[in-house]
């Protein structure tokens, strides 16, 4: 077996309807351009108020994903 090497990033995902929403559209979103999605660690919840109203939902999270070197 090779060793592996794991890169993580923060990334924070937005939804007019929940948090788990932001974060579901944060990692789909980075599928498109990484690979080896390994794991996701929520690290901060928010929201966006305007008017005295929730307009949006934000999720922080820290995804891992393997290197590759080429």
């Amino acid at each position: 077996m090779s060793d592996s090497v794991y890169k993580f990033i923060e990334l924070v995902g937005t939804s007019p309807d929940s948090w788990e929403q932001a974060a579901k559209n944060a990692i789909e979103t980075a599928s498109h351009s990484l690979r080896d999605l390994r794991v996701a660690e929520v690290m901060e919840l928010d929201m966006q108020i305007e008017e005295g109203k929730v307009v949006a939902y934000r999720t922080k999270i820290k995804l891992s994903f393997k290197y590759k070197s080429e």
